[in-house]
């Protein structure tokens, strides 16, 4: 049933958007090489190190299959069936910061690059395997049957861009190996397509980037916009639309955990975390957890989408780990994938938009995640217009893709970016300033907690850190002359995981606040 409403909606997407129509045929389709057989994907890896992020390893012309061509109007020309693109090869960086490469697709409109605007399409392809890749798809690449109306609806979303006028870059974000729902990378990987296009096409520094992503698009986009003033502070982003985000994927894995819908997306979440960044699953992983895992690994969201509804978190781990975040590593890792989280802020506008299906979000992303991470923008000084939309993830998708190119081009034209931003907060709370090494076993080490700001805190401060051979639990005071600022040395006796808690109890101006994280010893 959930199959044939998803494709009945995204049918009917693709009619009201007045688009890319029915996918190739087989036979279209099998004139495109898939990229495990192209030797275009291919690239020595060895030779990375010395390139820059962004460099363009290779290029080629392609053919872009976009569905058939519109019938134009009176004063409104037709939409071709078929457009030129470019594909660059470029290097970028992966999760665990070592060296990459991945491939985007650029369009360039019939007015040509005079005056260009581009906008980095990310695509929601959700893939731990190479055959949804955009790159491929957009040529007409044969994704297989449970995918093929996912794809045509961004042909036609790509297709609208490109007739907007628009230069278009879409990214395969999740880079060479598939490393789905990785936000770092997903985020570089971005970056470095724009970087790669701009290089090309030898725009200016000056020309305007807008980025857009829905969904799994989202995780590329977001990221993206927050790498970007460190990691690219060249580039000239002027807006970021997104869409039905995953916030925090282990609050999204808990709420579709058991539900008749969603639940199937966990495997292949587990599995993109995981080779992300160089996880071995196996110690922690049932039987029929190794069983799913193994199937899924080289899949697309529409080929387990459905597969094995009601699935429980705790059918795919071993007893002890029933819970998956109960593993530290994974824990730990998570923690780094929750969005807001990178060093600084981005410095670019935001429209956001959130569905709400049954009170708590669309089913698989939260609306209080999305509505904190506006809160967090906000915070950092940016107009963020969050838009709530009634209804499941895709169907919100079909509202996101007109309300976001909508909200992009007042961002083009200069128009000055909306807000609905929430009264701010309290800005009292209390963090922890160690650094992300491992604890060392033997030896002293300093755990600092910090209440903020730092120059007017006073009040009480409890903390608790367990771990091998520690076990402190006080409340301090604070005093002024202490700026809000306290150490601890723990010194751990042997291999495992430290938990360190943290409760600010402030003054009646303050808010209380807690932390708490994870830390190996090592």
């Amino acid at each position: 049933m959930r199959r044939t409403c998803l494709r009945l909606l995204l049918a009917v997407a693709l009619a009201a958007l007045t688009l890319a129509g029915l996918p190739q045929t087989a036979a279209q389709a099998a004139s495109v090489v898939s990229p495990d057989s192209d030797p275009f994907y291919s690239y020595p890896t060895a030779s990375l190190a010395s390139k820059a992020n962004g460099a363009i390893l290779r290029t080629r012309q392609v053919t872009l299959s976009l569905g058939p061509a519109s019938s134009g109007g009176a004063g409104i020309p037709a939409i071709p069936t078929t457009v030129p693109a470019t594909q660059l090869l470029y290097k970028t960086t992966d999760a665990t910061g070592k060296p990459t490469y991945s491939v985007t697709t650029v369009l360039v409109p019939l007015t040509g690059t005079a005056n260009a605007r581009v906008v980095s399409y990310q695509s929601f392809y959700d893939s731990l395997g190479k055959k949804c890749d955009p790159s491929y798809t957009l040529q007409g690449g044969d994704p297989g049957a449970a995918n093929r109306q996912l794809s045509s609806v961004e042909q036609g979303v790509v297709q609208e861009l490109w007739a907007t006028g628009y230069v278009v870059n879409v990214p395969d974000f999740e880079d060479i190996t598939n490393d789905w729902v990785a936000g770092t990378e997903s985020g570089q990987s971005t970056l470095d397509s724009l970087k790669a296009t701009e290089s090309y096409l030898k725009l200016a520094a000056s020309t305007p980037i807008a980025l857009m992503g829905y969904s799994g698009g989202s995780i590329g986009s977001d990221w993206a916009a927050e790498l970007a003033p460190a990691y690219a502070p060249s580039l000239n982003l002027i807006g970021t639309a997104i869409g039905g985000i995953p916030v925090n994927l282990q609050h999204n894995l808990k709420y579709v955990d058991g539900t008749p819908a969603w639940s199937d997306v966990m495997p292949a979440a587990l599995v993109g975390i995981a080779r992300s960044f160089h996880i071995d699953l196996t110690p922690y992983l049932s039987a029929y957890g190794l069983k799913l895992t193994g199937i899924v690994a080289d899949q697309c969201i529409g080929d387990f989408s459905g597969a094995w509804p009601g699935l429980r978190a705790s059918q795919l781990m071993k007893p002890q780990y029933a819970d998956p975040f109960s593993v530290p590593l994974l824990r730990d890792t998570a923690a780094k994938l929750v969005m807001s989280t990178a060093p600084g802020n981005p410095k670019t506008p935001f429209f956001m938009m959130a569905g709400n299906h049954d009170g708590t979000g669309d089913d698989v992303m939260i609306l209080s995640d999305q509505r904190w991470l506006q809160q967090q923008y906000c915070e950092a000084g940016l107009p963020v217009q969050f838009q709530e939309a009634p209804g499941a993830h895709t169907e919100v998708g079909l509202a996101f893709m007109a309300a976001a190119q909508t909200w992009l081009a007042s961002r083009f034209a200069g128009v000055p970016a909306p807000q609905n931003c929430p009264p701010a907060r309290a800005r009292t709370y209390v963090g922890l300033t160690y650094g992300s090494d491992p604890l060392k076993v033997g030896a002293s080490n300093r755990i600092t907690f910090a209440a903020h700001p730092m120059s007017m805190v006073t009040g009480q401060l409890t903390i608790q850190i367990t771990g091998p051979g520690i076990n402190i639990s006080r409340t301090v005071t604070l005093t002024p002359s202490m700026k809000g600022v306290y150490s601890v040395y723990v010194k751990p006796t042997a291999r495992g995981s430290v938990a360190v808690k943290a409760f600010y109890h402030g003054s009646t101006t303050c808010q209380p606040s807690s932390v708490s994280a994870y830390r190996t010893a090592s």
